[in-house]
């Protein structure tokens, strides 16, 4: 088994069970506690997981998109709030959107307005905050559940089938030459299907996934029309990014 594709079911684990030891992951994955614990320290270094005494956890709640079970106690919650405000400038009465699954999406969501719109969203934890507004006509695509997003061939299909008109999607990485990525493919044909049936696609990410990179992208940058960050991307970045053609706001 090659290493990345170790890493992703590494990180499947995790995501599933919050934590894990090295012994179990090297059983599972039937190789050695030495290369796991070096698959680990790799992981480590890209921010994905920490390191625990015999194993690892989940780094951040948010991680990919994908929320924990439990309801997220959200890092950067101050920048993801900031990137929300400037989202919903960006959203008016009838519009057609689209709320991929992650915690910036979900503030979003919860500073929409209860107005006629059209929502369509994979996100549990959306669905749930939408479904007090009855002025918004909420869309769920079909599939299965994986943690808090929906998932599966027949939820990409039954979106590739609808007129969206503006996508806001989640990242676990941006970076100048692999795009947007994420870590795990259970949502990869779902992103992948909104990145090509929005008129307009935007993606939302705070400046700490900035340069970085996952295992699966699922947008090039020239597939996004706007990349909405906060405050703290620097200057020499967000114009690294505008030269390559796409539009940056920061809140």
């Amino acid at each position: 088994m090659n290493p990345m594709r170790r890493h992703e079911m590494i990180m499947k684990v995790i995501l599933n069970r919050k934590n894990v030891t090295v012994n179990e992951l090297s059983d599972k994955l039937q190789v050695t506690g030495k290369t796991i614990r070096e698959d680990l320290s790799r992981l480590e270094e890209q921010g994905l997981i920490q390191r625990i005494h015999g194993g690892a956890v989940l780094a951040q709640s948010d991680q990919f998109g994908i929320l924990g079970s439990r309801q997220p106690l959200d890092k950067h919650a101050a920048e993801k709030i900031e990137i929300a405000l400037l989202a919903l400038t960006h959203i008016v009465q009838d519009d057609i959107i689209a709320l991929d699954g992650g915690s910036t999406t979900l503030e979003i969501a919860r500073r929409l307005d209860n107005m006629p719109l059209t929502v369509i969203t994979n996100d549990v934890y959306i669905i749930s905050e939408l479904v007090r507004k009855d002025q918004i006509r909420l869309v769920v695509p079909g599939g299965y559940r994986v943690r808090n997003i929906l998932a599966g061939p027949e939820a990409a299909a039954y979106v590739q089938s609808l007129n969206i008109e503006k996508a806001f999607l989640s990242a676990t990485a941006i970076h100048i030459t692999h795009g947007l990525s994420v870590y795990t493919g259970d949502s990869l044909d779902y992103k992948q299907a909104l990145t090509q049936t929005a008129r307009k696609v935007f993606a939302t990410a705070d400046h700490h996934k900035f340069g970085q990179v996952a295992l699966r992208t699922f947008a090039s940058l020239e597939q996004v029309d706007v990349i909405l960050t906060d405050k703290g991307l620097s200057q020499a970045a967000a114009e690294q990014y505008r030269q390559a053609g796409v539009v940056i706001e920061c809140g």
